[in-house]
């Protein structure tokens, strides 16, 4: 697809950019869906939960191998092509999930779907700037955006609802229809205009490397938590593995001529600030994003319906405000959009960081309410920013590695930092809130009176067992305050950082050219 093509206008274009975002959609959708039912997958097929989480890691980690092929997969396939073939793969893989009778099977089918799935958001992102006039790839990409950012907030809200009304099965043949319609429009419409196809010689043992070392790294960040991090051999192991293979595959494919991975976007000061910029933020907004819903299911009794109501203003925000935003966001310098962004989420997170246990759902939902405009000015203005002046031809491959760090840096390092962090200033709170509680303290002494007295079935034990469960709440409170804080000041220290890009000349376009 070249940059020349006759853009389509009007209904038909419409029709394309739904098409391509939905199949954004189902890969994101896919990567958090699974998360609640896994309880109900485990007792079906006879595992344990433990062993039943093999099913996210096995998805991510084969996603992740991909996305930083993308550009040498586009130009070895074409880039329609590959869209096409990997969005019907993908609901085939899907129907091959939900069929699966054991635990190895489905493990299987969920590395295949990652796979397959690990090339469309680089793709539907390159593909929707170049079928897009100028004037209307901010818009689109405001749509594209709010996909990106919807659909992990969904994912456990439709996972849930489809898991307890009907079956966990239907939580991958949603996939089928949906992943039928948006190949079969994007081939309509696209099938001929085919992007350039250009076939080298495969580096299998970069290939090898890459794979190995991803690979690791994800299972890694995925497993830390539940095998105590490097207490453990197989952490250890995969660690130690990961740093080997990457650092092999970096020096290798550096002397290769043709490289299956181009660092060459890292000589562009935008792509290198942007995509750090985008990272670190993605690695402190999951703070919230991970912490939040736990603290209100495991500490205020929410069920996960109702965590997800509470958490969704955000979404909603989002949906509405990224297309509108979109439409105007080249009026002004992105580098300002992206700095009230950054603003935006610290105000939220700092008002989050005063909440007690007594708070209610309404100024929850307000906190993330607010927090949805900030969201929706962060993901666009940094995108356009870090692919400014890269060719069109370029973008799969530019796309690729950039969303390759986002994902695996800030979202799946970013999620278990959070936990980690999370956890240990809980158990560190819970010591210093004991330190002042003892039996003979005049409170807890107060309390076991009017308990005593109450009935005769609250014994010391019982007693006991509700003043540490209080502790324990306020601990998580407290532990849930300080991340909340630390979120809030580490985007107001992000500011300056932006002001290192050059300006984005051209308001048209995420491949603009920047101004130095």
């Amino acid at each position: 697809m070249s940059s020349s093509l006759a853009y389509y206008q009007g209904s038909r274009l419409l029709l394309l950019n739904f098409a391509l975002g939905l199949g954004t959609f189902i890969q994101i959708l896919d990567s958090s869906i699974a998360n609640v039912a896994i309880p109900y997958i485990a007792g079906n097929l006879s595992v344990s939960t433990d062993q039943g989480t093999w099913v996210i890691t096995s998805f991510a980690a084969s996603n992740a191998i991909v996305l930083p092929l993308t550009g040498w997969l586009s130009d070895y396939f074409g880039r329609i092509r590959l869209f096409v073939v990997s969005v019907l793969l993908f609901a085939l893989a899907s129907l091959c999930c939900g069929f699966s009778h054991s635990l190895p099977m489905l493990i299987i089918f969920r590395v295949l779907q990652g796979a397959v799935a690990g090339s469309l958001i680089p793709l539907s992102q390159s593909i929707l700037i170049a079928s897009n006039p100028p004037e209307k790839q901010g818009a689109a990409l405001g749509f594209w955006t709010m996909i990106v950012i919807v659909a992990p907030i969904l994912g456990p809200i439709i996972g849930g609802y489809l898991t307890e009304v009907y079956s966990w099965p239907w939580i991958f043949y949603i996939n089928v229809p949906i992943g039928l319609f948006s190949a079969g429009i994007t081939w309509y419409l696209l099938k001929d205009q085919e992007s350039k196809i250009v076939r080298v010689p495969i580096d299998w043992v970069g290939l090898f490397f890459l794979s190995v070392g991803v690979a690791c790294m994800q299972v890694m960040l995925d497993k830390g938590e539940d095998l105590d991090w490097f207490s453990s051999n197989f952490i250890r192991t995969l660690t130690i593995t990961s740093i080997i293979s990457l650092l092999y595959f970096l020096v290798w494919n550096h002397f290769q001529k043709y490289r299956i991975v181009d660092f060459s976007f890292f000589k562009r000061r935008n792509f290198v600030i942007g995509t750090i910029a985008i990272t670190l933020g993605y690695l402190i907004y999951f703070t919230s994003t991970v912490t939040t819903p736990l603290w209100l299911q495991t500490q205020q009794g929410y069920t996960p319906f109702w965590a997800g109501v509470a958490v969704a203003p955000v979404g909603i925000v989002s949906v509405f405000a990224s297309m509108l935003i979109g439409r105007y966001m080249g009026l002004v310098d992105l580098r300002y959009v992206t700095a009230v962004s950054f603003f935006l989420f610290s105000l939220s997170f700092f008002f989050q960081a005063s909440f007690t246990t007594e708070v209610s759902l309404e100024k929850i939902m307000l906190a993330r309410f607010f927090q949805g405009f900030g969201i929706a000015i962060f993901f666009l203005p940094l995108v356009q920013i870090s692919f400014s002046g890269i060719p069109q031809d370029k973008l799969p491959s530019a796309s690729g590695l950039f969303h390759f760090i986002r994902i695996l840096v800030g979202s799946g390092f970013g999620t278990s930092l959070a936990l980690e962090l999370w956890n240990h200033l809980e158990i560190f709170h819970h010591g210093r809130l004991s330190e002042s509680i003892t039996r003979y303290s005049e409170s807890v002494t107060q309390m076991f009176e009017e308990l005593s007295g109450y009935s005769p079935h609250f014994t010391p034990e019982v007693i006991s067992r509700i003043i540490d469960r209080m502790v324990e709440q306020q601990a998580f409170m407290l532990s849930t305050n300080d991340v909340l804080w630390l979120a809030g000041w580490l985007f107001i220290f992000m500011i300056p950082l932006i002001f290192f890009c050059y300006p984005v000349k051209n308001p048209h376009g995420a491949n603009a050219s920047p101004s130095h």
